[in-house]
């Protein structure tokens, strides 16, 4: 059995300030746009990995949700309290500082962890927490 990872969905509620960070900033591609009645899915991928990709989409876009829990999400959502997802860089300190340099919210700045990787983090502008990682070696 061979499986891959292929997709992840991230809850962003604008589109357009999220592009400006994973496109502008973090250099992801944008590899779709779709947009049906009142919403816009967008989907964004390193380009070193053609194979794997990030969706933006609204939060809790799934058409069989309740109104209550759609708000309930939206909620979760700026209160900062979902988690995004977790790149590796070859180099944590420069990635970090790139992204200060260009208006990231710092959540934590580099330190070296004690599970074998040197890490930091931003909220990106729908407030999900966005983590940094290079393994350390030895």
């Amino acid at each position: 059995m061979d499986i891959r990872f292929s997709q992840c969905f991230i809850a962003v509620d604008d589109h357009d300030k999220a592009l400006a960070f994973y496109r502008d900033i973090l250099g992801l591609e944008v590899r779709n746009d779709v947009g049906f009645e009142n919403m816009r899915w967008v989907t964004v991928g390193p380009p070193s990995q053609p194979d794997v990709n990030i969706v933006l989409e609204p939060p809790l876009a799934d058409p069989n949700a309740s109104p209550a829990d759609q708000r309930a999400m939206a909620e979760l959502l700026a209160k900062g309290l979902l988690r995004g997802v977790i790149f590796t860089t070859d180099d944590c300190d420069a990635t970090f500082e790139h992204i200060r340099a260009a208006g990231g919210e710092v959540l934590q700045e580099p330190m070296d962890q004690h599970y074998g990787v040197r890490d930091c983090a931003f909220r990106d502008p729908a407030g999900n927490m966005i983590r940094f990682n290079q393994p350390r070696e030895g």
